[in-house]
């Protein structure tokens, strides 16, 4: 069985591609793009935090709650500007279609 730390690192390079074809396209709006791009940031953020956890505390990441919420509050952020992106450009759209 594969363990949970060689399917997280696995599942980089996908979202890697995703992110190649979506800067690729040049129609994915910027802020949205920003936010997909942050989430890059919250894995950086994470694993750091991760290991901060086991060392300093002997526990896992979710089991320090401060540190295991500092760490999600990036992933809040990309989730953030990804609806703000798309709000944006739905607005934009609707703007010039009338």
């Amino acid at each position: 069985m594969i363990s949970k730390e060689t399917l997280f690192a696995m599942s980089l390079f996908p979202y890697l591609g995703f992110l190649w074809f979506l800067t690729r396209s040049g129609k994915t709006p910027r802020l949205a793009l920003i936010g997909f791009y942050m989430t890059l940031v919250f894995v950086a953020v994470t694993i750091p935090a991760g290991i901060y956890a086991k060392i300093h505390y002997g526990k896992q990441l979710a089991d320090v709650d401060w540190l295991h919420g500092s760490a999600e509050s990036f992933l809040t952020l990309s989730n953030i500007l990804v609806v703000l992106g798309f709000r944006q450009a739905l607005i934009e759209k609707r703007t010039t279609d009338q």
